[in-house]
């Protein structure tokens, strides 16, 4: 059985209006709902073999902000350029190309991809990935390559106003 976590990236700040999209920053809410959302993972005993992100500034420091929790160095991240602004098929291309080494992969994109990608696998319907958003799924399988065809379960959904 392998395990995704699927992590839309914390709130990001709009402070410049010029800045182009890829290099937008987290906000102040975003630094301090990372680290919430990685302990809360944590406190569920869930560990996490790799993190996988987007190379989009505000993703990838949200994952580092989660490998940090995890004791993990930020240069472990494995950076994927696909995730930016991915749709539920290029998600699902770099999931299948994940290393079955790994059995709980956390992997950190942007709306809208990662709710359809949600949507599509069909274990469970949301409306809308909040920021710093995790949702889980249970593959039922020993191949992350495999992960179209195999069957999938929910796991968990989390956000930060889950209180």
């Amino acid at each position: 059985m392998k395990s995704l976590l699927l992590v839309r990236h914390a709130k990001s700040s709009w402070d410049s209006p010029s800045m182009q999209d890829y290099d937008r920053p987290l906000n102040d809410r975003g630094m301090k709902d990372a680290p919430i959302m990685a302990r809360r993972l944590k406190e569920r005993k869930i560990s996490v073999d790799a993190f996988v992100s987007s190379t989009a500034n505000r993703a990838f420091t949200t994952a580092v902000l989660f490998a940090k929790e995890y004791n993990v160095k930020e240069k472990d991240i494995l950076k994927i350029p696909k995730l930016y602004h991915a749709m539920p098929s290029s998600i699902t291309e770099v999931i299948e190309q994940l290393n079955d080494k790994w059995h709980t992969v956390a992997l950190f994109t942007h709306n809208p991809g990662i709710t359809e990608f949600i949507n599509m696998v069909g274990v469970a319907r949301i409306d809308n990935m909040p920021t710093c958003g995790v949702f889980g799924l249970h593959l039922l399988d020993d191949s992350w390559s495999n992960f179209s065809k195999a069957e999938k379960r929910f796991w968990l959904f989390d956000y930060p106003k889950n209180l």
